[in-house]
């Protein structure tokens, strides 16, 4: 793992040896001490650091100055500024220079060690947002679809190889997939990308407006036709026609799109002429059409039609890697638009999301991320932070190939929970306040726990 290195300066010998035995518990930590803080200034400048750690009154150049040197040479150095003399226009000018913290003299070693730890975490976290970010903005995007994975980087190919072309394409997938993003993508690398897409929800028009709407009508083809109306066809001449659930379309109807298909024509309801329409389809559907062909709920010459080309989206469960790169863009995304710059997903938080199986695919993860930043005001998303149905429905992903050591371990974790809350509840007589509270546990995760291991409050209690 990458080793963190932290710079902690301070005239006082004493108070640096202090900071350096609490800091070496610190896992994968480099712990470098300096009391003349002018050779500090010279290691800031000529070296790379994760944490400065600086006093503010000393000989030479003072905690002030020499943060304003850290962050000339590095803006995202990470710094703890510690002071016996605290003050209010000290600590704004350090807040104002980029420290991201302040603690005075004496502190607890507890408060000082978890305070150093959590400003290296949030530069970690900051880095590999920006290494991901990096990544979005190179071959791992495709339109506004995200992925490294080896199934959707498979997606993209096709895109690409198919796109300035004037084939018809079928998008096959589960609902929250991303068909929508992938025909918007093969229309804005088309030829036609400056001219309309057009996005039909086959199943939201009702079945006796859905030709009128396709195909337009003139003046007076039926009750209530006051004036000629374009198609959705008509509309998209020399555009892409994206059919969202095709397999919702009535079979009458499907019998007139396939003949507007085969001869690119179409003749308004009511009208006596043809109209020639230069127009692109894609289809998308989350169901089997195949099997809509045996029962008779969807025409086979309609399917052989669309299907020139297919693509077939992956569900998310077949590409849990992407769920970082997934998380960390949907986060800057949502917010950015919800005003709260600067929230991240720590490591654990990812992990469980990984686990969990998503059965509403990447809509349900941007619905996740959405309702997390609605609900939590914390800048660094942890476990307790997500929603009670991913975290009981997650599970640790292991190589199928490793050895059993990671199925025992489960097995402990398992039986130590049940004895655990069984004593617990025990303990507090079936009182689960009291026990969410002993247990430092929100009670809804408490309820959660104890329905797992079959636990009924009511059993403990006299």
């Amino acid at each position: 793992m990458a080793t963190f290195r932290t710079l902690v300066v301070d005239n006082e010998v004493g108070m640096l040896e202090v900071c350096g035995d609490i800091l070496r518990k610190l896992p994968n930590a480099e712990i470098v001490l300096e009391s003349n803080s002018l050779r500090a200034a010279e290691m800031l400048e000529k070296e790379n650091w994760d944490l400065l750690i600086t006093d503010i009154r000393m000989p030479g150049l003072n905690g002030v100055e020499l943060l304003r040197l850290a962050r000339e040479h590095d803006p995202g150095i990470a710094a703890l500024i510690i002071t016996a003399f605290p003050s209010v226009e000290t600590a704004v000018e350090t807040m104002k220079l980029g420290a991201a913290d302040y603690i005075t003299k004496p502190f607890l070693p507890d408060d000082f060690l978890a305070t150093a730890q959590r400003l290296l975490e949030t530069k970690r976290l900051r880095e590999e947002h920006k290494l991901l970010h990096r990544h979005i903005e190179r071959p791992y995007s495709f339109g506004e679809m995200i992925g490294t994975s080896s199934a959707i980087q498979a997606v993209f190919n096709i895109i690409e190889s198919v796109s300035d072309t004037d084939a018809d394409v079928l998008i096959t997938g589960e609902t929250g997939t991303g068909k929508e993003l992938v025909a918007r993508s093969l229309h804005q690398h088309s030829s036609r990308s400056k001219k309309r897409f057009v996005p039909v929800d086959c199943g939201a028009i009702p079945d006796d407006l859905l030709e009128s709407e396709f195909f337009g009508h003139e003046r007076g083809a039926f009750t209530g036709a006051h004036t000629r109306s374009l198609g959705l066809m008509e509309f998209a001449n020399q555009g892409t026609l994206f059919l969202d659930e095709i397999g919702e379309l009535p079979v009458r109807l499907q019998a007139k799109l396939l003949r507007t298909l085969q001869e690119r024509k179409i003749r308004r309801i009511g009208g006596t002429s043809e109209i020639e329409v230069d127009v692109r389809v894609i289809a998308a559907t989350a169901r089997d059409l195949e099997a809509e062909i045996e029962r008779e709920r969807f025409r086979s010459d309609l399917y052989y039609r669309i299907d020139v080309v297919r693509i077939k989206l992956p569900p998310l469960r077949d590409r849990m890697d992407d769920i970082p790169l997934l998380t960390n863009h949907f986060i800057e995304k949502y917010s950015r638009e919800m005003n709260r710059p600067g929230v991240s997903f720590d490591s654990e938080a990812i992990e469980v999301m990984s686990g969990y199986a998503w059965p509403g695919n990447v809509r349900e993860l941007q619905n996740i991320i959405k309702r997390v930043l609605a609900t939590t005001r914390q800048k660094v998303i942890q476990v307790q932070n997500l929603p009670d149905e991913i975290v009981a429905k997650a599970v640790r992903r292991v190589d199928k190939n490793t050895s059993s050591f990671f199925d025992l371990r489960e097995e402990q974790l398992e039986n130590f929970e049940m004895e655990y809350f069984r004593k617990l509840m025990l303990t507090c007589k079936g009182d689960v306040t009291r026990a969410a509270s002993e247990a430092q546990l929100p009670r809804g995760t408490l309820y959660r726990l104890l329905n797992k291991h079959d636990l009924k409050p009511t059993d403990f209690r006299d």
